[in-house]
């Protein structure tokens, strides 16, 4: 018994607890959480819900959760039942396998209502023999500053600890709570990439001859691709001078490969045209613009310093209940820790291939507009610390869990 259970939903959040869980290797671990492997070496166990990379990474695999993503409140409402039995499954193997310590990763639709009924059924099997009372941590906080703030109570009561990795969260927890511990750790996307901003871009020479090239992203989950690359390659057909534009369009995996390929099929390609599945970085490095789906990798937009046009698409009941719901301005990660648009968003009804063409066309005719937006990206990366998020955040969470060890702050420190 014991060891770390971990629940990661998405690709991103596959990506997060990977990391982490070779970050926590390399820790010092008490005998609960380790055991000794083949050579004799202690490593620490772990095992729950995740994807790919997280079972590369020598864990316990028992459901791969980033299998059945979906995104939006009414898209969830429909697979309730799927989702239900998920949810169970994972509990009961939390109750048989007693860990230590549970670590959610993102995906707070699932993830807050998992820590609640795991809380709930401690609460419920305390007693004279029973002593399991796990840490509950949170990696990457749910972003209730968003939507639905009053969530705030019911995840103090049911969180021991939030591992934040942008630099804002942890005084808006402390402005609104005393009893929910925060700790910023950093941004992880500082760590997977060995080149700084200014290294990335290539010189900006608008007046060469060569093709001016666009990345499209639209999104690692079937539903986003569904609804944003009709609109993105509908974009591509109302370009005047499209043989002196290249355009390469990535995804995560190849289980993607097909919806790309029926669109394509519904809608002609030009001739400078190319599909990649993964390989995010390189071809970051070598785009001019991107047009991306709002989600994380917007901040890796950010990080390459590639000028960006945002777009979301979703059903309409989810549109409709998110507009009543998230309270902050923006839906661009880099737009909101700049406070400003730098990043235009084209949300809903305004994602449609007339206003991205229109976006694509001031991107390519204004590069001095283009080096301004770089310039405030810079700003934005830069605010988000110093590079060990992963290695800052298993430091605390084996602090927390060994309170014999020597204490770790030094590692937390200088962040911001």
């Amino acid at each position: 018994m014991g060891g770390i259970m971990i629940i990661a939903g998405e690709a991103s959040g596959d990506t997060l607890a990977a990391e982490l869980i070779r970050a926590i290797r390399q820790s010092r671990l008490n005998p609960p959480l380790s055991r000794k492997n083949s050579g004799g070496q202690i490593e620490a166990k772990f095992f729950g819900a995740g994807g790919p990379k997280m079972e590369a990474a020598g864990f316990d695999l028992e459901i791969d959760l980033t299998r059945h993503a979906v995104v939006g409140i009414w898209e969830v409402i429909k697979q309730y039942s799927h989702f239900k039995k998920i949810f169970d499954r994972l509990l009961k193997l939390a109750y048989d396998r007693l860990p230590q310590a549970v670590i959610l990763v993102d995906y707070p639709g699932f993830n807050l209502r998992f820590a609640k009924a795991l809380k709930k059924m401690v609460r419920n099997s305390s007693g004279p023999f029973s002593n399991w009372d796990p840490k509950i941590i949170y990696y990457v906080s749910p972003q209730i500053w968003a939507w639905h703030e009053s969530r705030i109570k019911q995840i103090a009561k049911d969180i021991d600890l939030i591992l934040s990795i942008f630099p804002f969260e942890k005084k808006w927890y402390a402005d609104r709570t005393s009893s929910l511990r925060v700790e910023y750790v950093g941004h992880p996307i500082l760590d997977r990439f060995q080149s700084t901003l200014e290294d990335t871009r290539q010189n900006d020479t608008e007046n060469d001859k060569r093709l001016f090239k666009a990345i499209l992203l639209p999104g690692s989950r079937k539903k986003e691709l569904n609804a944003h690359l009709p609109e993105m390659l509908g974009a591509l057909q109302e370009l005047k001078d499209i043989d002196s534009w290249s355009f390469n369009l990535v995804i995560p995996n190849e289980t993607l490969l097909p919806i790309v390929t029926s669109w394509m099929n519904r809608i002609s390609t030009p001739r400078n045209f190319s599909v990649s599945c993964g390989h995010l970085e390189r071809n970051l490095r070598e785009s001019d613009i991107a047009i991306a789906s709002s989600g994380t990798v917007t901040m890796e937009c950010a990080f390459f310093g590639v000028p960006t046009i945002v777009l979301y698409k979703t059903s309409w009941i989810t549109y409709k209940l998110g507009r009543m719901l998230i309270k902050v301005p923006y839906l661009a990660m880099p737009n909101l820790l700049a406070e400003e648009e730098i990043y235009p968003e084209l949300i809903q009804d305004d994602a449609t291939p007339e206003k991205i063409h229109e976006w694509m066309l001031k991107f390519k005719n204004n590069p001095e507009q283009r080096r301004q937006i770089q310039r405030k990206l810079k700003i934005v990366i830069t605010s988000l610390g110093q590079p060990g998020a992963a290695v800052r955040a298993a430091g605390i969470i084996t602090d927390l869990l060994n309170p014999r060890l020597e204490s770790r702050q030094e590692n937390i420190t200088h962040v911001i």
